[in-house]
């Protein structure tokens, strides 16, 4: 049994099921739906969790995670270019400072699996690579820059995928000091006193997620 993305939206299961996730699944008076979304991943995440270690199913638990990831970034992007719109910048940075986390959390249970967004300039300090394993998918993911499997001797399977700063609007936080306005980088500064997630441009390598499969 494979899972894919065939558009930006939509959820393909082999069992001739077809889930079509519209923006009107994510958004309900501009804010996501987060609820709807988790609940058609949890169907896909029941009917594939069974594999095991051989190439198809290794195949189609990489296709499962990319769509559980791809579905993660837009609710977290949703949420935020909501903030955005409510207070500006400024309030976007408080929102991500206390939501972010435990909205990634909340799909996670939902799902039951483990998500994390990692990488080596992090904002939030739950979101340094602290791992020995974690670092060398960080190299792969620089090197390559593409999502892969990683299955430990202890039977766990990771599923790690590249985070791309994907919109002009991701440079207002996490650019050069001229791109960042100085109320900006005053709230940055406040919230994350530690912080090395600037100086990107678009399109630059920013991260990756870790999902925990089984």
């Amino acid at each position: 049994m494979t899972t894919k993305i065939t558009r930006p939206y939509s959820l393909v299961c082999n069992q001739c099921y077809t889930l079509k996730i519209s923006d009107k699944l994510f958004l309900k008076e501009k804010n996501v739906n987060l609820r709807i979304a988790t609940l058609l991943l949890a169907f896909i995440v029941i009917s594939c969790k069974h594999a095991t270690k051989n190439e198809k199913e290794i195949s189609a638990l990489k296709n499962q995670a990319d769509s559980i990831a791809t579905v993660s970034q837009m609710i977290l992007l949703q949420n935020v270019a909501g903030a955005i719109q409510k207070g500006g910048i400024d309030y976007a940075v408080e929102f991500c400072n206390i939501q972010a986390i435990p909205l990634t959390g909340s799909i996670a249970e939902d799902l039951n699996v483990y998500i994390q967004r990692l990488s080596d300039k992090n904002r939030n300090p739950a979101n340094a690579i602290k791992t020995q394993a974690d670092s060398l998918a960080w190299k792969k993911i620089k090197s390559k820059k593409v999502d892969f499997i990683e299955q430990h001797n202890n039977g766990e399977v990771y599923y790690y995928k590249p985070i791309l700063i994907a919109m002009p609007t991701c440079v207002k936080c996490h650019g050069g000091k001229s791109d960042i306005a100085e109320s900006t980088q005053n709230s940055i500064a406040q919230k994350y006193p530690g912080d090395k997630a600037v100086n990107y441009k678009l399109g630059d390598l920013r991260g990756m997620w870790k999902i925990k499969l089984k």
